[in-house]
């Protein structure tokens, strides 16, 4: 099985989003009609005389009171739900000023409706309320990524501010004096060359875009946090793990335990990648011990490795050329796509709709500029899409079963659920439903659907595995360690005088990387990752890292496969269809650890299964590894 470059981490598409922008985009009758009109109190207070406080006290809020808000909630979203998603949608497959007008209009209205909303459903904090109208309510009040304070519309304006110049100092890639650095260009470098000293200076470049992120990004810190109190939590970390269905410090706490389930087998990995690197380059560039310089590492924040496999690849092994074979078989975008919706109907889900294949974006259009990015959208219930500039090869091949993942999950629980529900158990299971249905395009899935006519044995799959661990299991620290910096500077544990410091602290406790350079406290390299200014939560990545694996597993053995797990494929299994379904169903309408124990028997993530699925690249490594001194 020859290996395909694994899709970097992007920000969150329409499919991940979905839920919070449908938060943001309703006004309830119920809120507006409690809440206070200051310009009517006005008027009215001159011709008429002032009452008493115990005359003007509000009604306590009730039971009945939160039930109809959000019965009203839910109808607002219905109306709306549609006109955003087309919205979205015509502004990245129609580029032009027009359509992103549109949806900088939308966005700006949706953006002030959510915070309305989120201080509406917080107004209901402390009643006891039946089950479904409390987690709905805890939906629309967690529905804010940056919360501004309520009752301060200039500090939200403030805010809004902020978070687009912090985006546009990112995409306008200058420094304040106006010099430009290519990110594409500089992570070509280093993803391409093996010269030390310019691997260093791309890196060194890319950062000095963000050092005049600081100031914006601590006056974020300060306006968000205050609007975190406003809506009950502690700080905006706080409010993030809030949404796991877990106590806040609960949540941390199982992160570290599941990193420590699979730390032995990073590194192992590490320890490899370091030695081989000490090969090339020699002690005065990487040592043999410690933490490896992050420029060396082919990507420009070290968070995948994929980029330099060839300098750590096993020898020997056979692979099968997919792309080669999907030539030779004459496929094309749409019946590429066939194929990967033949793999949902042979688990028993029914056919995308004929609107799928009348309105989705299969291939990059010759009159209009598009956005290529993949991603699966849901505009109604009965509207599902895909949008692609799809080349026939390997890489699309695994990237459109792993969008139809998107969309089988979209419709399961569309179809279930009521709207606040329409949305994964948590952020981390939609991308780990798409990625465990490409870990089970193996060669034995290739054989039956007649891309290849026998499977090679397994014997050859090291570089296969080693290839998939350069980006899965590469990525894990980095997953986890981005909103642990964030987490720690909401929480006032990092103050911005020690921003950068913290950052580095935690990349070589979790990664055993170093920067390759002395940095300080003029710098920002925080920055330098798009989720940090754009205001992407990550932890949703680490999640879908692990679960993935887990849910393979579990799958697998539904299947009765035996073998290693990583050439086990759940292709025209029913069985282990209608125990997808029944997940996939679920949407968010219970916590996600009742989700996870509908597929797996267990509500407790589990990381062992990542140790499963490359146990023999395990193996492999530790005999590389004698005589090594690993860790950092």
């Amino acid at each position: 099985m020859k290996s395909t470059k694994t899709k970097s981490v992007a920000p969150a598409t329409w499919r991940s989003i979905k839920v919070s922008l449908l938060a943001s985009a309703v006004a309830t009758s119920l809120f507006a009609c409690q809440a206070e009109d200051p310009a009517k109190s006005n008027a009215s207070e001159s011709a008429t005389p002032k009452a008493s406080s115990a005359e003007v006290k509000p009604a306590a809020l009730t039971a009945a009171d939160a039930e109809a808000f959000v019965a009203d909630a839910e109808k607002r979203i219905a109306g709306l739900y549609e006109y955003a998603a087309k919205a979205a949608w015509i502004a990245q497959t129609y580029i032009n000023v027009d359509s992103q007008y549109i949806e900088a209009k939308a966005n700006e209205e949706f953006k002030l409706l959510g915070i309305e909303l989120a201080n509406g459903a917080a107004r209901f904090n402390g009643l006891e309320l039946p089950y479904d109208v409390a987690r709905k309510l805890d939906l629309l009040r967690l529905g804010l990524t940056l919360p501004a304070p309520a009752n301060a519309p200039e500090k939200a304006a403030e805010l809004a501010n902020i978070e687009s110049q912090l985006t546009g100092m990112y995409g306008a890639e200058k420094t304040p004096s106006g010099e430009h650095y290519s990110l594409g260009e500089l992570s070509r470098t280093l993803a391409q060359s093996d010269d030390p000293e310019a691997l260093k200076q791309a890196w060194i470049d890319w950062r000095k875009v963000s050092p005049q992120m600081k100031p914006l990004y601590t006056r974020l810190v300060e306006i968000a946090n205050e609007g975190a109190k406003d809506l009950g939590f502690a700080d905006v970390g706080a409010m993030w793990r809030s949404k796991y269905d877990m106590e806040p410090d609960a949540f941390a706490a199982e992160m570290d335990r599941v990193w420590a389930q699979v730390k032995p087998l990073y590194e192992s990995l590490h320890c490899h990648v370091r030695a081989k690197l000490n090969e090339k380059y020699g002690n005065d560039v990487v040592a043999t011990q410690g933490p490896i310089p992050a420029h060396l590492l082919g990507n420009m924040w070290a968070q995948q490795w994929g980029n330099i496999y060839p300098m750590v690849a096993p020898e020997g092994g056979s692979g099968i050329d997919v792309t080669a074979r999907l030539e030779a078989n004459q496929y094309d975008a749409i019946r590429m796509t066939e194929q990967a919706e033949g793999f949902f109907t042979s688990l028993g889900f029914e056919p995308l709709p004929k609107t799928f294949w009348e309105r989705s974006q299969f291939l990059k259009p010759q009159d209009r500029d598009v956005v290529c990015h993949a991603s699966a959208w849901d505009i109604t219930t009965e509207d599902y899409r895909i949008k692609m500039c799809i080349n026939v090869n390997e890489e699309d091949f695994n990237t459109i079963h792993h969008e139809l993942g998107h969309n089988f999950y979209q419709r399961a629980y569309n179809l279930t659920q009521p709207v606040l529900y329409r949305g994964s158990a948590n952020d981390g299971f939609h991308e780990a439903i798409g990625d465990t249905i490409a870990l089970s395009i193996t060669p034995k899935y290739l054989k039956q659907i007649g891309l290849i006519e026998q499977e090679p044995d397994a014997s050859g799959d090291l570089p296969f595995l080693m290839r998939m661990a350069m980006d899965k299991v590469a990525f894990l620290p980095f997953g986890l360690m981005v909103d642990q910096w964030r987490w720690q500077v909401f929480s006032g544990e990092l103050t911005p005088d020690q921003y950068n410091q913290g950052w580095w602290t935690l990349r070589e406790k979790y990664q055993g990387v170093m920067a390759p350079v002395a940095r300080s406290e003029s710098d920002f390299d925080p920055g330098a990752k798009y989720h940090i200014p754009g205001n992407t939560p990550y932890s949703r990545y680490f999640l879908a890292h692990i679960l993935q694996f887990q849910f393979h597993r579990e799958l697998c053995r539904l299947a009765g496969h035996e073998g290693p797990l990583h050439r086990c494929s759940i292709y025209n299994n029913k069985e282990v269809g209608d125990k997808l379904k029944a997940m996939l169903e679920m949407g968010q309408s219970r916590p996600w650890q009742e989700a996870l124990e509908t597929m797996t028997g267990s509500p407790q993530m589990d990381a062992t299964a990542v140790l499963d699925y490359f146990a023999p690249l395990k193996a492999w490594l530790d005999e590389q590894n004698e005589g090594r001194q690993c860790g950092w």
